[in-house]
């Protein structure tokens, strides 16, 4: 499974009825796979993952395998308790998706050996690449790191932690033992304005919530880094800066921020599930201004 450029995480829309809404979710993956994502990530973080039944995470996999249809990776998200971690796994394998994001288990730490069992269980079972996420209760030192990278299946690291003299280190680790061939990605919120940090350590991917709802911005951005440096500050200073600025604000606006814009641009995705909870107006006004913002300085219409 090979990813480049920006990662497409999709936000998991829902009905008035509060239900899954494939049709919805089918046209927004649509609408971002024209603007040419390296790769969609469904049913993860930014596609409330926690709050998904287990057949809404299945409808969801198979709905973003089927609209690619096989024009960039799918990866769907797995993790939590170890039995629906590894029913996720298999379904997704079976949904036809290219690899797992597994997230961290919730609510439960153990010792190393412990963490490498629970990879291995859910690598085993998917039987498709699987890329860690490091975040949350899962903080890995380059030791771990290169001990998880070992394990079959294994393909990747997600970092969600945002500590760069770690990853260095890690990065530095998993190539020396591992090879080049192994992928890392800055996963953090609103990644594009950490970006030139990772990429200094050797890290080129990262995942981008913005490019849920302005597409536009965030490969614009991806294309600026090396062609365009002056759009890309300007693009850091005046769109990407604020829009972390406001979503410091509030507990879960990394999600419910990316659903507010979608609805912004004019697909109804629904409101979040709690315990994330919709902006406040004052907020999405301000979402408004920035969306219009960095629409305007990528040349784009509204």
């Amino acid at each position: 499974m090979r990813l480049h450029g920006v990662l497409f995480f999709p936000v998991t829309p829902f009905g008035a009825d509060g239900a899954l809404d494939e049709a919805v979710l089918a046209e927004h993956l649509r609408a971002g796979l024209a603007h040419g994502p390296g790769g969609v990530f469904v049913a993860c973080g930014t596609g409330e993952f926690p709050s998904l039944s287990p057949a809404e995470h299945d409808r969801a996999v198979r709905t973003a395998v089927r609209v690619a249809g096989g024009a960039v990776p799918v990866v769907g998200g797995a993790g939590g308790p170890p039995g629906a971690a590894l029913d996720q796994a298999r379904g997704a394998a079976a949904a036809g998706a290219d690899g797992l994001l597994l997230m961290p288990p919730y609510l439960a730490q153990g010792p190393r050996h412990g963490l490498r069992a629970y990879v291995e269980a859910v690598a085993r079972a998917a039987g498709i690449p699987v890329i860690v996420y490091q975040r949350g209760g899962v903080v890995l030192d380059p030791d771990t790191a290169v001990e998880l990278a070992r394990v079959p299946g294994v393909a990747g690291l997600k970092d969600g932690v945002g500590d760069i003299d770690r990853m260095a280190r890690i990065v530095r680790a998993v190539r020396r033992e591992i090879g080049p061939d192994f992928t890392f990605f800055n996963g953090l919120p609103t990644a594009e304005l950490t970006q030139p940090a990772y990429r200094a350590i050797g890290v080129d991917l990262y995942s981008s919530a913005a490019f849920g709802f302005v597409p536009e911005v965030a490969a614009a951005y991806q294309r600026a880094q090396h062609d365009d440096p002056e759009l890309a500050e300007r693009l850091l200073a005046e769109f990407y800066t604020p829009l972390v600025e406001l979503r410091s604000r509030v507990p879960g606006y990394a999600v419910s921020l990316v659903k507010a814009g979608v609805r912004l641009r004019g697909l109804d995705a629904g409101a979040v599930r709690p315990p994330l909870a919709e902006p406040a107006p004052e907020h999405l006004d301000e979402l408004a201004r920035l969306v219009e913002t960095g629409l305007a300085l990528v040349g784009a219409g509204s």
